[in-house]
């Protein structure tokens, strides 16, 4: 039995905020994205009981401490649950196909955005790898990347359209009445009458 004022260190390996409430401790808590914060036992044990306590401690949250993931979840977390930004890009570029199915299989949800997110940014270049987040996933890479890398309306790399600068005016700038010299070249010349 694990120490109720034993102190964890969790990490938010969510892109974005995560909050929870443990309201008969009077705990509000904001995790903003890749924050650590320290955190008693007992406090998660509670969480672990709310609705939803489970899947942000599960899928969004990593508890760095086995035996607490243990106690948790009467079960040992599987590998990937550790999985940080620079393993799963490892993973992408350098492991094997049954490596990244097993993660495919396995990792927390967080995990899963994560090798979304980071195969369309790196871009992942194994199409085995992309068919596996289509089939698993329902994810399809090949297109991401075609969208991400699509120009809108009005975007371009560089400016190819350069306009010439005129060489020379065409007729003279108007000029108040009170002037009576038409500058030559002129075609029309308003104060005469026709």
């Amino acid at each position: 039995m694990i120490d109720k004022n034993k102190i964890v260190k969790v990490i938010n390996k969510f892109n974005g905020t995560v909050g929870y409430s443990v309201p008969e401790m009077g705990v509000s808590r904001n995790f903003y994205p890749k924050e650590s914060k320290n955190i008693n036992f007992e406090e998660l044990e509670r969480l672990s009981f709310l609705p939803g306590g489970d899947v942000i401690l599960k899928n969004y949250l990593e508890i760095t401490d086995e035996d607490v993931v243990i106690a948790l979840f009467n079960q040992k977390s599987e590998p990937e649950y550790h999985y940080s930004e620079d393993d799963v890009k490892k993973l992408l570029t350098v492991g094997t196909l049954d490596q990244f199915l097993d993660c495919l299989d396995f990792a927390p949800d967080v995990i899963k955005d994560m090798i979304k997110d980071l195969a369309v940014k790196m871009p992942l270049n194994d199409m085995a790898k992309r068919k596996a987040i289509q089939d698993k996933l329902g994810f399809d890479v090949t297109k991401a990347i075609e969208i991400n890398n699509t120009k809108y309306d009005g975007e371009n790399e560089k400016e190819t359209e350069v306009k010439a600068a005129p060489s020379g005016r065409r007729a003279a700038p108007i000029k108040s009445e009170n002037t009576t010299a038409a500058p030559s070249g002129r075609r029309y010349n308003p104060t005469k009458s026709e």
